[in-house]
């Protein structure tokens, strides 16, 4: 299942009111912001707070929820397909997916110094080129600085730090990102789940990880991850060639890896023992 679909799903389970109710809201909250996107002012406290407003559950002014946060990615040009929404609640530090409190909005805003989504929406694509599609630095990133110091759009120290040690940096967001899919008081994500942000998190740096998807469509029997899985899947990646010539059986994977490997060594076996370019 696509990671809009899932945000989708995350809206239904929580909402509690009927869907005339709901599409009435979605049309008059679309409404209120249809003016925010282009706004790319300086940075300014209370225009922060005004833009979560906008967005800010009918039922508690204090949230972003899930319908809230669609609408907010949508009105800023974010794909909800893509790595963004994921990147966003990173640099907000949300706790939980789809949702942003006040509290994160505003310390991760005024950290970002960022207060319209036209500036959200820049720092959000350069993270993720930065990050996901593993784009070089934007030309003379080390001279940036904070906004209020140089008049830049927004405050890229965060940026620079990021771009020093990309890998690092990379790592730590995929391991937010499985407290942020997983629910409250289990300690697995869902498959499905945990797929979807692999597609959008691993696949673009990891092309293996999109034949380790298609084997765990093809199984159907794995309906969990844990915290070990999830890290140790993407340790795979990277150390792991695509034609698995570097592949340890010793190397203590977890038993999904294992059988991924035994699974793509059959399908060679099946199409005379090799694939272009592998042996």
């Amino acid at each position: 299942m696509r990671l809009s679909s899932l945000l989708c799903c995350v809206s239904n389970r929580n909402t509690h009111h009927s869907e005339d109710e709901a599409s009435s809201k979605s049309q008059t909250k679309k409404h209120a912001v249809s003016t925010s996107a282009s706004s790319d002012a300086a940075y300014a406290p209370k225009a922060a707070a005004d833009l979560f407003a906008k967005y800010a559950d009918p039922d508690d002014a204090e949230v972003i929820g899930p319908e809230g946060f669609e609408t907010l990615c949508t009105d800023a040009g974010v794909q909800m397909d893509g790595a963004q929404p994921l990147i966003l609640a990173w640099q907000l530090d949300a706790q939980e997916i789809a949702k942003i409190r006040r509290e994160e909005w505003m310390k991760g805003t005024g950290a970002l110094r960022i207060s319209s989504l036209k500036i959200l929406a820049l720092a959000l694509k350069e993270l993720e080129d930065l990050l996901i599609f593993d784009k070089p630095p934007i030309p003379d990133h080390t001279q940036l600085s904070s906004s209020k110091k140089t008049g830049g759009p927004y405050n890229r120290d965060r940026y620079i730090g990021y771009a020093v040690d990309k890998k690092a940096t990379f790592g730590a967001m995929y391991q937010f990102c499985f407290g942020l899919a997983k629910t409250e008081g289990s300690r697995n994500i869902d498959m499905e789940m945990a797929s979807a942000f692999w597609s959008v998190l691993v696949v673009p740096k990891y092309p293996i990880m999109t034949e380790i998807l298609d084997f765990i469509k093809t199984r159907g029997t794995y309906k969990a991850v844990n915290k070990d899985l999830w890290h140790m899947t993407l340790d795979f990646c990277e150390t792991v060639n695509p034609n698995l010539d570097n592949y340890e059986a010793e190397g203590a994977w977890p038993t999904l890896l294992d059988e991924f490997v035994s699974w793509k060594k059959g399908k060679q076996g099946d199409e005379g023992g090799h694939t272009d370019g592998e042996e």
